[in-house]
């Protein structure tokens, strides 16, 4: 059954179906071969079952601040702050990006509006400044990535949805500071050796007096991550409320103080989060579809019987799940890999003891590493569309990045308590 699935799945994509037809109508189509009276309400009840869950409501949310502040200004103010500190040590722009990609990711939850916001501008400054383009366009995309770390992350709201047993997003949230930390950290070390083994010249020292001057411009952005992590972990709001206060506190600085967008503009930027939206909770209720036709079919329990055996360690449980995950990553969208994969591995986690805010974050890093990695993670393709540049050109650079992410996620698997000890 799971063979046939696979492959009716695969011929859809092989038509040029976006993911979401395949998703949907592949657990229809074998439905209807193995079990022809089977009632197709139970079906469509199961796909309005995966989008009925309130932490969803956090979802549009946080996409429709990311998407605010994305149209506006705090990026940019984000960038100049950081730089003025930085950017005269040799590889201070490279060190600025990872470093904005970082805080605009605790702003937006979003790779892919961290490519956006911060690539675009952080290109051309880079290649000012003697960076080939191969090399920022590595930097950009794995540095984006950050974004399924830091707090709000999307990914970790989807993967809250999938584990099911009470999984906390808030919780989630606060393991994921330390991880997303690390891979700055890392990708910070690398830039200042890169920088001084290529010879990057240096770039002329801003003055205190500017640097005081970008604090103050990036001091109501800045607050933006304290507010929101900083009350979840105090315990004044929800995950959900806080992706309300996001939207707030976005619409207030973008449209009231910075006036950098009208207030006419806001509906088209609202239009254009419900169709990310509407795009993300149909892959949502697909995952849940196929989730119930392989529980249907008690495929998850062959696959990891054959898979993990009868009695895995959690150290031989962990490492499975990483494979899988970043291998899935490399070839299909993380929020249908995470909906599709995290039910599987789920009941062979908790027998072994593994704790499930550990195993969010083992998912979501190997989702963001996977998303950076050919031969199609999906912010190769994000970053190909959005600067204009060829698949081979975009991937060129990129495995130093990966080497160093595959030796984070080796330290988050044998040590748990780097993402545990926060909560």
């Amino acid at each position: 059954m799971l063979a046939t699935l696979l492959s009716i799945m695969i011929v859809f994509l092989l038509l040029n179906f976006p993911m979401m037809i395949p998703l949907i109508l592949g657990p229809v189509i074998i439905m209807l071969i193995f079990n022809p009276a089977v009632n197709m309400d139970l079906l469509m009840k199961q796909l309005v079952t995966g989008i009925e869950s309130p932490v969803l409501l956090a979802v549009p949310l946080f996409i429709f601040a990311a998407d605010i502040m994305t149209n506006g200004k705090t990026a940019q103010r984000l960038l100049d702050f950081i730089g003025s500190f930085v950017g005269h040590i040799r590889g201070g722009y490279a060190v600025t990006t990872a470093a904005s990609c970082t805080l605009f990711g605790a702003i937006s939850g979003s790779t892919q509006a961290t490519v956006v916001a911060i690539g675009r501008p952080m290109r051309e400054r880079l290649l000012k400044v003697g960076y080939k383009d191969s090399s920022i366009l590595a930097l950009i995309i794995n540095s984006s990535d950050v974004a399924l770390l830091i707090p709000p992350s999307i990914g970790m709201i989807i993967y809250a949805l999938a584990a099911g047993s009470g999984v906390s997003v808030g919780d989630l949230f606060i393991a994921g500071i330390i991880p997303g930390i690390m891979v700055f950290l890392a990708f910070t070390i690398y830039s200042i050796v890169y920088a001084k083994v290529k010879k990057i010249p240096k770039t002329e020292k801003a003055s205190w007096s500017s640097r005081f001057k970008f604090f103050r411009k990036a001091l109501l952005p800045l607050g933006f991550p304290i507010i929101i992590v900083g009350g979840i972990y105090e315990g004044w709001f929800t995950p959900v409320e806080a992706s309300g206060i996001s939207v707030l506190y976005a619409f207030i600085l973008e449209v009231l103080i910075f006036k950098t967008i009208s207030l006419k503009r806001i509906p088209s930027i609202a239009l254009s989060t419900g169709l990310v939206t509407s795009a993300v909770f149909i892959l949502v209720a697909g995952g849940q579809l196929f989730t119930w036709v392989l529980g249907y079919a008690r495929i998850p329990q062959q696959i990891t019987e054959a898979v993990l055996g009868t009695d895995p360690s959690a150290l031989y449980v962990l490492i499975i799940v990483s494979l899988f995950f970043f291998i899935g990553c490399m070839f299909v969208d993380p929020i249908v890999v995470i909906l599709i994969l995290t039910p599987i591995f789920v009941p062979s986690a908790e027998a072994a003891g593994i704790d499930l805010i550990h195993l969010g974050i083992i998912v979501t890093f190997q989702a963001a590493l996977g998303s950076a990695t050919p031969p199609f993670g999906v912010d190769i393709f994000t970053a190909s569309a959005v600067f204009k540049k060829p698949y081979l050109e975009v991937i060129r650079s990129t495995p130093p990045y990966i080497i160093m992410l595959l030796i984070i996620g080796a330290l988050l698997v044998f040590f748990p308590q780097l993402s545990l000890v926060l909560i």
